[in-house]
């Protein structure tokens, strides 16, 4: 959350011409509810299963950027699922980067706690190791989106070459 993967998402497909897919607004698009209202109303696990069946949707998905949740990759299954026609990149921030990115936004279920700088923290420490299976890992604190964009581009091209 607070990466930017929308938005370089966004840039990446325009760049390469692809179709971008964000699977939030998508399970937005099937269930008529706003992301919140979905962990409100049924809880995170009601979420992550809606998560896991598009990813497994996704498969079939050609020429695609596919910007997930942050929690995504938390479910071993996804990740493999995505591993077998997807590169893999992490957008990684530091805390404090995405609590300035975030701070002043109500629609994030996860950071309303009396402390959403530590939940931040705790939420970047548990899912480290998740984040670090990626096939790329690109920090965004002091990059602009669109540099973040065209590097994902280049080791996707240089990736696709190789392969």
């Amino acid at each position: 959350m607070g990466s930017g993967k929308t938005t370089v998402g966004h840039l990446l497909a325009e760049l390469m011409g692809f179709e971008f897919i964000d699977t939030d607004r998508a399970i937005e698009k099937r269930t008529h509810k706003r992301v919140q209202d979905i962990f409100a109303e049924s809880g995170e696990p009601a979420f992550r299963a809606m998560e896991a069946e598009l990813v497994r949707e996704l498969e079939t998905a050609d020429r695609s950027v596919i910007s997930t949740g942050g929690g995504l990759v938390v479910n071993p299954a996804n990740v493999a699922s995505l591993r077998r026609h997807a590169l893999i990149a992490c957008l990684w921030a530091s805390p404090e980067t995405i609590y300035e990115r975030v701070k002043t936004q109500t629609h994030r279920p996860l950071l309303q706690t009396p402390d959403p700088l530590a939940t931040i923290r705790d939420l970047l420490q548990r899912r480290a190791a998740f984040y670090k299976e990626a096939d790329l890992l690109v920090g965004v604190d002091f990059r602009a989106p669109q540099e973040t964009a065209r590097n994902v581009a280049a080791a996707f091209t240089r990736l696709k070459a190789q392969a």
